[in-house]
């Protein structure tokens, strides 16, 4: 800690132009800085350490750049090598082409292929984690060469944090572009910015989602984050998270902030200025028909390219319309399962047909439009299905070579339930799930029957009824007045039940129990809105973000939710603006951002929480309090909390290896424990922050 407030001491006595100084200083002295060790003469300890930086060709910081070539040369204590170039390496702002980089000996060459620099302008290449050393591949995290075309170094920085907003957790590896506002279009009503403006500036975020900006000039800029999901350094609507900040920033404005080295992760990290929420705009998803496959013989499935396609119509050669069985597989019905319910020998290996449905044209014009489609199946016998096949063959031709009359074992049904065993347990608020595999062409449930016998061994034949599901046909749900002091089996006949190729089911018995409210807790939710008549959503998680349970549809008062299963988890709240009982995404063009989701936190501004069997829990949910405006003092607090909570799982798995005897002592000459790597996060904001208060932004 003692080393961790000697960085801060450093980072506020320095004047804005030097910040920029101080960061380069702290990366190059990372790679310039190796841990002397005594060698051992059989091989000794596994390298892990980065290579390390001898000298640079031009110099960094180079100004009046120019180059005689335009090439950069970086001389390394060992050979390197190049790792992931492509998703890796970028440069701050972007040139038309990027840099190329080969090896040379034991240099890396830099070759600036743009020959349209831009005058007057501060550049950065950020090489990423794209340079490794040759023998181990230990990456040298956070090399950066900057260069003017002019006579100064832009010297301003800010930092920053990006979250996925519909999780309410980090999202790294986000770019964020800083557009200078003076040089752009005020973004008011309709936002088109990323579409018609190349950005000033370029950070990325790690992958803990805490971003540093660098070499930022002392004006106003707009902040918005892209995150590349498929690695190919440009926006892509509909497929990358986009998340966008309202208002200008300018550093020379914005409050004070620490920054330190993570020795851990290894790279560099700050308390944020800055906080983008990311989301998916689904408004630009183009509707086409993106795919038509047939994964199964009765079973086709339709892909589009956005949710809830306008269908006009289905038509398959030789298949009649009332035989295909239409199932929405996703919640937005882009994807469509086509259930066939004909007899196998009537389907071809190949079904042709057309779908006419609306399609977007190349303005963005929905259109009708005819699609042919093409689906072709075939059946791969399987080796134990051979092997049945040409054991029953031998077993004809022996009894038909001796003169006797064979016939065909009976074979079990190839019915199938979908997660239906023998016993199951059921919850007497959500019913039992009765699923199939395909949807079903008879089902006569007035042939089951429902027995119940308790401590008296009296048994009862109990009144059920089936109750279907609103969207998928495979789908139903057993009702019946469940009495956890009793036992049920549940008795399906022969044939009760047929799948859409006429196979009937074998008999089964089902022994149910029901789940007793006692063996599980309870969560009373007295919820106080911000507006009349909102509602909310409430996701149970546990550590790992896993959602247990999600109820949706909570609005003002006491809410009891039973069944809780025991056990640590975080309580995530999503405040549902159109009631409709889901997260809903921004929209970037209409500078809507997403529906706001928050952990709920106790008073001692705790996240986890632990659940115990037979225990009763309240929690009062003042949704004005939780849904409040982010302030940055809050945001470093909350990420401080998540770090200390990860640290400490590192911890536990750590002593948990060495008590199983997997300790295989690490050589990493850096710190390895959270206490020691210069803050996890945050830590200590009383070191410099101590009035950020009244000091730092609303975001």
């Amino acid at each position: 800690m003692k080393q961790d407030n000697s960085i801060k001491q450093i980072w506020h006595s320095l004047s804005p132009r030097g910040v920029l100084s101080f960061v380069v200083m702290l990366l190059f002295c990372t790679s310039l800085t190796r841990c002397a060790s005594i060698g051992s003469p059989n091989g000794g300890p596994k390298d892990t350490l980065p290579p390390k930086i001898l000298s640079l060709q031009p110099q960094d910081y180079t100004t009046n750049f120019r180059g005689k070539d335009k090439k950069i040369y970086i001389d390394f204590n060992e050979y390197v090598q190049i790792k992931d170039q492509q998703k890796e390496l970028y440069t701050s702002p972007a040139m038309k082409k990027k840099p190329t980089l080969t090896m040379r000996g034991r240099s890396l060459v830099v070759e600036i292929k743009d020959d349209s620099l831009l005058e007057n302008t501060t550049y950065a290449i950020e090489f990423g984690s794209s340079i490794a050393d040759n023998n181990e591949g230990n990456p040298l995290h956070g090399l950066r060469y900057v260069f003017s075309t002019g006579s100064e170094i832009d010297s301003m920085v800010m930092s920053g944090y990006t979250e996925n907003s519909d999780k309410a957790d980090s999202l790294g590896r986000t770019f964020i572009y800083f557009f200078e506002a003076d040089s752009v279009e005020q973004p008011d009503k309709w936002d088109s910015t990323l579409f018609k403006y190349k950005p000033s500036k370029i950070a990325r975020s790690q992958k803990n989602g805490i971003f540093i900006a660098q070499n930022l000039k002392p004006v106003d800029y707009f902040v918005y984050g892209v995150y590349d999901s498929n690695d190919n350094q440009a926006y892509e609507p509909s497929v990358d998270k986009v998340g966008f900040l309202e208002g200008r920033y300018n550093p020379t404005k914005m409050p004070d902030f620490a920054i330190w080295y993570d020795s851990l992760r290894q790279y560099p990290s700050a308390d944020p200025q800055l906080y983008l929420r990311m989301f998916t705009d689904v408004s630009f998803r183009r509707q086409n028909l993106q795919e038509a496959i047939r994964p199964d013989q009765h079973r086709l499935e339709l892909r589009f390219g956005a949710s809830r396609p306008n269908i006009e119509k289905i038509s398959l050669e030789g298949i009649p319309q009332e035989k295909i069985i239409i199932e929405p597989l996703t919640e937005g019905r882009d994807t469509l399962a086509l259930w066939l319910n004909v007899e196998s020998e009537t389907l071809p290996d190949t079904i042709k047909g057309e779908v006419t449905f609306f399609r977007h044209d190349s303005l963005r014009q929905l259109q009708r439009h005819t699609e042919p489609v093409k689906m072709a199946w075939r059946r791969v016998e399987s080796r134990e299905q051979q092997r049945e096949r040409e054991k029953l063959e031998r077993d004809k031709k022996k009894a038909e070579d001796e003169g006797r009359e064979w016939q065909e074992p009976l074979r079990p049904s190839t019915f199938r339930f979908d997660g239906l065993n023998t016993t199951a347990e059921v919850n007497p608020e959500e019913d039992l799930p009765f699923n199939m595999v395909t949807p079903p062409s008879k089902f006569d449930s007035t042939s089951f029957m429902l027995l119940s016998w308790g401590e008296a061994k009296d048994t009862l034949r109990e009144p059920f009824h089936f109750i279907a599901d609103s969207i998928s046909p495979r789908k139903w749900r057993l009702k019946a007045k469940w009495d956890v002091k009793r036992e049920y089996l549940l008795d399906i006949p022969t044939d009760a039940v047929a799948d859409i190729t006429g196979e009937g089911n074998d008999s089964m018995k089902i022994k149910i129990t029901v789940k007793d409210i006692e063996k599980f807790a309870t969560l009373k939710l007295n919820i106080k809105p911000r507006v009349d008549g909102a509602e909310y959503i409430v996701d149970l998680v546990d550590a790992s973000n896993k959602v247990l349970r999600s109820i949706p549809h909570l609005g003002a008062g006491e809410h009891t939710i039973n069944y809780v299963q025991a056990g640590d988890m975080r309580m995530r709240i999503t405040e549902d603006l159109n009631a409709n009982g889901k997260w809903d995404s921004g929209n970037l063009v209409e500078r809507r951002q997403s529906e706001r989701s928050e952990f709920y936190k106790n008073e001692q501004d705790e996240e986890l929480f632990t659940t115990k069997t037979g225990w009763e829990f309240e929690f009062n949910l003042d949704m004005n309090k939780l849904f409040a405006p982010v302030t940055m003092r809050e945001l470093i607090e909350r990420l401080d909390k998540r770090e200390m909570a990860r640290l400490k799982k590192l911890e536990e798995e750590r002593l948990k290896d060495a008590r199983n005897g997997r300790n295989n002592h690490n050589h990493n000459h850096g710190n390895t424990s959270g206490g020691n790597s210069m803050r996890g996060f945050g830590g200590g904001m009383g070191g410099g922050l101590g009035n950020l208060g009244s000091a730092g932004g609303v975001f």
